[in-house]
């Protein structure tokens, strides 16, 4: 189970702040934003025309916005909270399922991206959630994760070495990315190109 109810957690922050960064429990739309500009450059060298990214827990598809300018991509989303899904099949056009990662059926597309959505995850459920998304990728799977020690009782933290230490299971290149916000870390499983 979530260390925080997931519906609670994110209507809350929807009937509070709307349709915002702050309706998705980010601090503003800086940090948002930024978020982005990191997964987008860890992955932009291996993005081709035509490639599929599969947003999982993609709240309002904001990141369908920050991706379109930039490449010819097929966008999908995968979220949770049924009043997101609506707001974000209606914020995108684009193909947004409602989707439990750890639990439902998921799609194979070349990327998985995450941005926020195991911030409120156990560790058993982070671990999960990052398997399932680089088992359906061709290409890779690039998420952000707080960075600290795991001692709040509401958010998921961890430190980069312990998710580098887990993913030397998977066949992949594992890429780290730091300092560009306090608290934050961003991670690349790029897997092997097959020739």
């Amino acid at each position: 189970m979530p260390r925080i109810n997931n519906d609670i957690f994110y209507k809350n922050a929807l009937k509070k702040h709307g349709q915002s960064a702050k309706g998705l429990n980010w601090h503003d739309d800086y940090s948002q934003i930024k978020r982005f500009e990191i997964l987008h450059e860890m992955i932009e060298d291996d993005i081709n025309t035509g490639d599929t990214i599969i947003d999982a827990g993609c709240g309002f598809g904001d990141f369908y916005h920050f991706i379109k300018p930039l490449h010819k991509v097929h966008y999908i989303g995968y979220e949770i909270v049924e009043e997101n899904v609506k707001i974000a099949q209606e914020h995108t056009k684009q193909h947004i399922e409602q989707k439990d990662i750890l639990k439902d059926p998921l799609d194979v597309a070349e990327f998985y991206i995450a941005s926020g959505s195991m911030n409120i995850l156990s560790r058993f459920e982070t671990y999960l959630f990052i398997e399932r998304c680089f088992a359906h990728s061709t290409k890779g799977f690039v998420f952000n994760l707080l960075y600290g020690k795991n001692e709040s009782k509401s958010f998921n933290y961890f430190l980069p070495q312990e998710i580098k230490h887990f993913a030397k299971k998977f066949d992949c290149e594992i890429l780290t990315r730091t300092g560009y916000l306090p608290h934050d870390f961003t991670v690349y499983l790029r897997k092997t190109p097959t020739s």
